[in-house]
Parts: C-alpha cells; structure tokens; sequence
C-alpha cells in the first residue's frame, strides 16, 4: 500500500469514528490485510479509537493477524476490555511462540486468565516459552516445528509431513536420536529425490547449524544471515530440540536491533516514543546530554585559556566554530560506522587494524581537501599573513584525530562494558570539540610570531 492511500484510508476510519459509523466501520476494515488493519490502529489518537477498530473485526483469524502485527507494547490496550474467552479464541489461530509475546505484555492477572482457558498441552507451551528471557533464543523460538528420529524412512518422514498439523510452514525436517538430542537436518528436497526406504540418517546432514536458549537474539539473527538458511533450531544444554526460529522471527529481530542502535545514537528508546512520561524520558536522556554539556564547558575553559591570543589575532576567533563543527561531524560519521559495523557482526577483533588504517586514511583524505579549502578562504580573510596557513593546518589534524578517535572510542567503550551505540555520541562529539580547539588555538599560539 502506498503512503498516498493508506493516508486516504486512515481518514476514512478517522471520520467514521468521529460520526460513530459502526457498521462502515466494521467493513471497510474486515477488508483489509492485516498489517494494514495493524497500521490503521497504530496511527489512530487514542486508546479508544484503537479498540474500537479492534473490536469491529469479525473475522477471528484477521483479528489474531492483527495481534500478531500490532506493536508489543499496543497489544495490552486491544485486549484489556476484551473477555478471556474471546482472546483464547483469537489466540488459538497463533503459533505459541506469537502467542508467548502477546501474554507477555499483558497484566500477569489477564494472563493467567488466559492460560487457565487455553488447553493443557498449549498453555504448558506457552508457560514454557514465557519462563526464557524475552531477547534470547529461547523467547523468540516456536515449538511448532517437525522433527523425526533417525531410523524413520523417507517414505514415512513424508507421509508424516503429509498429516503434520504444525502451524508454522516446514523449511527443514530436523532429525533426533531416541533421546531427543538433535542429531541432523534433511531438505524437503532431498525427500523427494531418494528412495522412499532411505533412513533418514543415510541422507541428513550432521554438521547442523544451531543455537542454544539463551543466546541473544542479536547474535542468532547475525547467524541466520551469515548462513542464509530460512530457520534455525534452538536446543537446550543437554542438546536436546526445544525448538526453531524462523526467518520471519529473525526479520523482526534485525528490525528491532536497528532501530534500537539508531535510537541510541540518540541518547534514547523506542519506550521514549510510546510509553514513558516526558518526565521519564528527559531523566534518561539527561545524562549523556549532560555529558555534551561537560565537554562544552571544558572547551570554554580552553578558550579562557588562550584568550590572550585570540585578542591579539581576533580573526582566530571567528574559524573556532568551523574547527569544532567540522571535527564533530567527521567524529560521529566515523563512529557511527563502527557501532553499525560492531553490531552487525561486519567488523570483529581481527578486523580492527584494517579499520583503524583505513578510517585514518580517510581522515587524512578528507582533513587534506577540508583544510586546503578553508586555508584558501582563511588566507582571503582581512587577517595576518599566515591566518590560512594555521587555520588549514588545524582543520587537516583536526579531522584526522576526529577519525582516530571515532574509530577507537566505540571499541574502547565496548572493551569497558559500555553500550557504544549509546555513550560514543555524546563522548566522541565532546572529545573531537576539545582536541580540536586545543590544536587550533595551539597551532595559532606557537605561531603567532608570525602571525604579527
């Protein structure tokens, strides 16, 4: 849907909420794709609107998509007015995985509620998944998944595929051995091109890539993407299959892990947008602004500092902004790409020296044509002769330290047990300010013998 049309449909609904149209309501949105209908609901104003348009859906299987599809923390404002019955029913169309999210964000009274109405063998599911922290293997994999133990042949593997009732589709059929242990992994394709009385573990593959419950979600989706498979299978310390993550699952996680860093770089949260009180928010950002803060005093120190040069050659006074600006820019650019590269698994321990050398030679690069064009325009200015000889010198080292040092704080930070993605903004900003007022007053005061 383009944006042009989905603006025109979130009109429609808005005005048939503001005239109480029930029944135009209920049909235009029975209509609709789920994600769309999420959509709708996501932009509605107020909690109101919202389940209204929840409560319009006729259809139980679109109204468990939409559950599916609405944002984890809009899920309890759907369903708290909701009976229990109702929601076991929706939640009956969802794989347990889905539905382990959903409960999860929901009042734990409500929750129960729930589980106590689902049948045993899919509350006890449910319970299971719930018991794994919420970013880890274990709380993001489903236990709908086919696997067979080693013995069985392909003519029955097939036939079970065949009457299997499992909710998620069937990349791989996962092989065991009699304890459960996962042992291999068999292609729908490689069934269909063996004789039916093969077993199994004549043609499966032994070197099965796999992930353990508690491994962060970051790191499986980072493996998913490394290998290009479409699932991957979750066991537990003993080896034993517990169950998969797909890749729809590990979509959703990469999505969630970007948006997180990107909203770090920012001092803040996704919560900051939907949840907290502006209060709460300021409280959580207001450190590492206050950091900023620091580093802004200490350069106005260093000004104070060198206030009798730049009294003397008051031109120096007015490049001071294009030094520090330029040197920040450089410095968050260059940070921005190592946090990236960190996170995503692009740049590892062994990786660092070439890093290192290439982002300096960058700097270099960049600091050359900056400060030649800079010097040019410093030089033209009604100032001393050798004005643009300082100030293009100042502005080369200036962004080739800016480099270095947005290169080397986020893997320092991270070396320290810092978040790079959330303390190397502020930190790299208020460092590159610093380093390079000090090189340029520096620079100007060795000089200003000639300067006169």
């Amino acid at each position: 849907m383009t944006d042009a049309k989905f603006a025109l449909i979130l009109e429609s609904f808005r005005k048939f909420l503001r005239r109480g149209a029930i029944t135009h309501l209920s049909n235009m949105a029975n209509k609709m794709r789920a994600a769309d209908l999420a959509q709708v609901i996501r932009h509605l104003a107020t909690v109101q609107e919202k389940r209204t348009v929840f409560e319009v859906i006729r259809d139980v299987k679109l109204k468990a998509a939409v559950l599916r599809e609405t944002e984890p923390h809009a899920v309890g404002d759907l369903l708290q007015d909701m009976p229990p019955h109702d929601v076991v029913v929706a939640l009956r169309e969802l794989s347990s995985d889905d539905v382990a999210d959903i409960l999860g964000n929901l009042p734990e009274e409500k929750a129960q509620d729930i589980l106590r109405l689902m049948k045993t063998e899919d509350s006890e599911e449910v319970e299971d998944l719930l018991q794994y922290p919420e970013e880890t293997a274990g709380g993001i994999m489903t236990t709908d998944f086919v696997s067979l133990q080693e013995e069985t042949t392909v003519k029955d593997a097939i036939a079970h595929l065949q009457e299997t009732s499992a909710k998620q589709m069937v990349f791989y059929l996962y092989v065991t051995d009699a304890e459960g242990r996962l042992v291999g992994v068999v292609s729908l394709r490689q069934l269909l091109v063996v004789a039916p009385g093969t077993p199994l573990k004549k043609i499966m593959t032994t070197d099965v890539i796999s992930v353990v419950t508690d491994m962060d979600q970051e790191e499986v989706a980072k493996l998913v993407a490394r290998y290009n498979i479409l699932a991957i299978p979750v066991v537990d310390k003993d080896g034993k299959l517990v169950g998969i993550i797909t890749v729809d699952d590990v979509v959703d996680v990469i999505r969630e892990e970007a948006t997180e860093d990107i909203l770090k770089l920012a001092g803040a949260s996704e919560a900051d947008l939907f949840q907290m009180s502006s209060f709460r928010a300021a409280r959580m950002r207001l450190p590492w602004l206050l950091t900023s803060l620091v580093g802004g005093l200490i350069t106005g120190v260093f000004v104070w500092l060198f206030q009798p040069t730049i009294l003397q050659v008051i031109a120096l006074a007015s490049f001071i902004p294009v030094i520090t600006a330029m040197g920040g820019n450089i410095g968050l650019q260059t940070s921005t790409l190592v946090v990236r590269g960190l996170a995503t698994g692009r740049i590892e321990s062994a990786d660092l020296r070439a890093v290192f050398v290439k982002e300096f030679v960058v700097g270099v690069l960049m600091g050359t044509i900056c400060g030649a064009i800079v010097g040019l325009v410093a030089q033209a200015w009604r100032g001393p002769a050798m004005l643009g000889v300082v100030v293009g010198v100042s502005m080369f080292i200036a962004i080739t330290v800016a480099s270095v040092m947005g290169t080397l704080m986020p893997i320092l930070l991270r070396r320290l047990g810092f978040d790079p993605a959330i303390s190397s903004g502020p930190f790299v900003t208020a460092a590159n300010d610093i380093t390079g007022l000090v090189i340029y007053l520096g620079l100007a005061t060795a000089l200003l013998q000639h300067l006169l």
